[in-house]
């Protein structure tokens, strides 16, 4: 990996390219969204220079900074963090989607504190990890209809995080698991809900990701390179 982000995101989108290629798939069909959490300005300013669009942050507070100094009409944000209900008010404001809805009660707090439509989408646990958020499986479905029924969200697909490892196939079964889930969800016809987004994929294991059914890959280190966690 290069130090250089224009170069980085170069190589990315050529793998993006192979893997679709791979699987049959158009590389039009997969959207690159940066993932920005602890990276400094310039250097998500060097991205947008280099013809990313879309990003992600994890924290409310200091995607707030960002958004505001940014201010570009061309650049959209997804939330892609835990959301806890107090900051929720906060989000709608800043995000045109957020990607980690994970249980009835926060999509009626987003839904009674947004004044428009909002994107979402559920984020799904299927590894179960304590450590991780994201709803049960199979309890996808009831969340579904359940948040068809808010007038305030709009239902776009799925998201998980497969639990880590150096090995992207072992990540293969957990994409496989998200893709059929969301075929699933379709099948139920559900009003007002689609799923044309299924957000999966990570630095070490979009490819994977890609083959197996992902439309939306977030990637923060192969384009910005290992950054400090904050305290």
């Amino acid at each position: 990996m290069s130090s250089n982000i224009t170069d980085n995101i170069a190589i990315i989108n050529e793998k993006i390219a192979k893997a679709t290629k791979r699987s049959g798939r158009d590389p039009k069909e997969i959207t690159l969204l940066a993932v920005t959490k602890n990276v400094e300005l310039a250097r998500i300013k060097k991205a947008i220079s280099a013809g990313v669009r879309l990003f992600g942050e994890n924290y409310i507070q200091e995607a707030k900074e960002k958004i505001e100094k940014i201010r570009r009409s061309s650049v959209v944000w997804h939330f892609i963090g835990h959301l806890q209900k107090n900051k929720v008010k906060y989000a709608i404001e800043l995000f045109d989607m957020i990607q980690t809805v994970d249980s009835f009660e926060l999509a009626k707090e987003i839904d009674k504190k947004a004044k428009n439509p909002i994107d979402i989408l559920i984020e799904v646990s299927i590894a179960g990890e304590k450590s991780k958020a994201g709803i049960k499986k199979d309890r996808v479905i009831d969340l579904a209809r359940k948040i068809s029924k808010l007038k305030n969200l709009s239902l776009k697909g799925l998201m998980t995080i497969p639990p880590y490892s150096d090995n992207p196939q072992l990540s293969r079964p957990y994409f496989v698991t998200l893709r059929r889930l969301a075929e699933r969800v379709n099948k139920e016809r559900i009003s007002g809900v689609t799923m044309n987004t299924i957000s999966m994929g990570m630095s070490n294991d979009f490819e994977v990701a890609i083959e197996e059914g992902s439309t939306m890959v977030r990637i923060g280190t192969a384009i910005f390179g290992e950054r400090p966690e904050k305290k």
